[in-house]
C-alpha cells in the first residue's frame, strides 16, 4: 500500500482565505518540510514526557512513534493526517506494572493493549462506530479520561518533593508561557517550562550529565523484549477505551476541519494505532496515540497535508538514531518533571471535563451524576482489588465503574421511567431545586 501522490495546492505558496490544504494536497516542498518540522516540535514535549516518567529509553519511544506514524499514514491510505506520539493513558499502568514486574512485564501490557485496540478497529471497520457511542457516551469517556489524570496526582507530588525549588520554577514557567507567548511557543508551554527548569537544575547541580558525555552521536536505540504476566493486564484495560476515544475523536476533528467524510477509515485508524502500539511494546517503546498537539498546528496553518506528516516521521526517526540526544532527554531530573506533571496531570483531568462540556452532559440526570461521582472517587483514591494473581488498580476499577454504573442505572431508569427527568441530588444531600 503506497503513500499517495500529493497534488500541488494552488501555486504551492499561498492558501486563499477560507481554504485549507487537504490531506491529499501539499504546498511546495520547502514549505511542506518546514510544517513537518513544526509537527515534530509540537509533539516533542509530550512524547518524551511519557518515557521520562515511566523509565523507558526516550530514543526508543521516539523511534517507534516515527515508525508508528508512517504505518498509520500507510494503513489509512493518506486520508487521516496524524502524528502518533506517546499516550499519557499509559503512564499509570506502565509505572504500576514496572514496579511489580519490571520493564519487560510493563511492555507486555503495551503489546496486549495494542492487540486489543487493533481488534476493536477491525470490529469498527466492519460494523461502524455507533456501538462505540452507545457503550461509551460522553459522560463515560470524560470520566475515564479525568480519573486517569487525577489518579496520577500523587506521582507528581513525589517528584516535586525531590527538588521543590526547581519544581516551582518549572511550574511557574509553564503557567506563564501559555499567556506570555503567541503561536507555537504558547502551545508548547510545557516544553518551554521543562527547558527552563532543566537549566535551573543544571545550575543547582541536580543533573547527571555523565550519560550524555559517554553516549555516541549515532547509533540504534535500546530495544527490549516484552514479557507477559496476566496479573498486570487488568491495569491496561482502561487504556484501550481511552485510545479508542482519542482516535475516533481525532478522526472526527479532522473530518470537521477538512469537510470530508472520514468515518469509513475510522476502523483503519484504530487498527493502525493498535499495530503501532503493538510494535512499540515488542521493542521497548511506550504505546502511541493520535496527537491533539498536532491538530493545533493544522488548525493554525490550515495545512492538513499528510506529506508534512511523512516529513515529521522521517525527522523523528533521524533524531531517535542519536544516543547522545536520547541521553540528554533522559537526564531531565525529578524536580523538573514534578513541576511539569503538576500541570500535565491536571490538564488530563480537565480534558475529561471538557468532553462533558463539549457534549453538554446534563448532570441534573442522576445517571450522569452518579456515574461520574462513583468512578472519580474510585480512580482518585486508587481502589485496589485482587482476583487470584490478577491485580486491578484505581484506573481499571474506575473505568469498570463508569461503564457499569452508567448502563445499570440507565437500564433501570428506562424500566421505571425515571432518570433523565428526575431531580439531581444537591451537595447538601437533599434534592436540588428545579428550575
Amino acid at each position: 500500500m503506497a503513500a499517495p501522490g500529493w497534488r500541488l495546492h494552488g501555486d504551492g505558496r499561498r492558501i486563499a482565505p477560507g481554504a485549507v490544504v487537504a490531506p491529499d494536497e501539499r504546498l511546495s516542498w520547502p514549505r511542506t518540510i518546514g510544517i513537518g518540522l513544526q509537527h515534530v516540535v509540537a509533539m516533542f514535549g509530550a512524547t518524551f514526557l511519557v518515557p521520562l516518567l515511566t523509565g523507558f529509553p526516550p530514543a526508543t519511544t521516539l523511534f517507534f512513534s516515527a515508525v508508528g506514524t508512517a504505518l498509520f499514514l500507510l494503513l489509512t491510505r493518506g486520508r487521516v493526517p496524524s502524528y502518533l506520539g506517546s499516550s499519557f493513558a499509559f503512564i499509570a499502568p506502565l509505572t504500576a506494572a514496572g514496579t511489580s514486574g519490571g520493564p519487560a512485564v510493563a511492555l507486555g501490557g503495551v503489546v496486549a493493549t495494542g492487540v486489543a485496540l487493533a481488534l476493536v478497529g477491525l470490529v469498527v471497520q466492519a460494523a461502524g462506530t455507533r456501538w462505540l457511542d452507545a457503550l461509551m457516551p460522553p459522560v463515560v469517556t470524560g470520566t475515564i479520561v479525568a480519573l486517569i489524570g487525577l489518579n496520577l496526582a500523587p506521582t507528581a507530588w513525589r517528584s516535586v518533593q525531590e527538588a521543590p525549588v526547581t519544581a516551582v520554577v518549572t511550574l511557574l514557567v509553564v503557567v506563564l508561557a501559555g499567556v506570555l507567548f503567541r503561536g507555537i511557543l504558547g502551545r508548547l508551554s510545557i516544553l518551554v517550562g521543562v527547558a527552563v527548569g532543566y537549566v535551573v537544575a543544571l545550575v543547582r547541580g541536580e543533573v547527571d550529565t555523565s550519560g550524555i558525555r559517554e553516549a555516541a552521536w549515532v547509533g540504534l536505540p535500546t530495544f527490549t523484549a516484552p514479557a507477559f504476566d496476566a496479573s498486570v493486564l487488568g491495569l491496561f484495560l482502561p487504556v484501550v477505551l481511552v485510545l479508542v476515544a482519542e482516535n475516533i475523536g481525532h478522526v472526527k476533528s479532522v473530518a470537521a476541519m477538512t469537510g470530508r467524510d472520514l468515518d469509513p477509515v475510522a476502523g483503519r485508524a484504530l487498527v493502525a494505532d493498535g499495530l503501532a502500539t503493538t510494535l512499540a511494546g515488542l521493542g521497548g517503546g511506550s504505546g502511541t496515540t493520535t496527537y491533539a498537539e498536532n491538530i493545533g498546528v493544522m488548525a493554525a496553518t490550515r495545512v492538513y497535508s499528510t506529506a508534512a506528516y511523512w516529513v515529521a516521521a522521517g525527522a523523528a526517526l533521524l533524531l531517535s538514531l542519536s544516543p547522545k540526544f536520547g541521553e540528554a532527554v533522559a537526564s531531565v531530573p525529578a524536580g523538573v518533571l514534578g513541576g511539569a506533571t503538576t500541570v500535565l496531570y491536571g490538564m488530563i483531568g480537565v480534558l475529561g471535563a471538557r468532553i462533558w462540556v463539549n457534549a453538554r452532559v446534563d448532570f441534573s440526570d442522576p445517571v450522569h451524576l452518579t456515574t461520574a461521582a462513583v468512578a472519580l472517587v474510585v480512580g482518585i483514591a486508587d481502589y485496589r482489588w485482587a482476583v487470584g494473581d490478577l491485580q486491578f488498580g484505581g484506573i481499571a476499577l474506575g473505568t469498570v465503574a463508569a461503564i457499569g454504573v452508567h448502563h445499570l442505572m440507565r437500564a433501570v431508569s428506562r424500566w421505571r421511567g425515571t432518570g433523565a427527568d428526575a431531580p439531581a441530588l444537591s451537595p447538601s444531600g437533599g434534592r436540588a431545586p428545579s428550575s
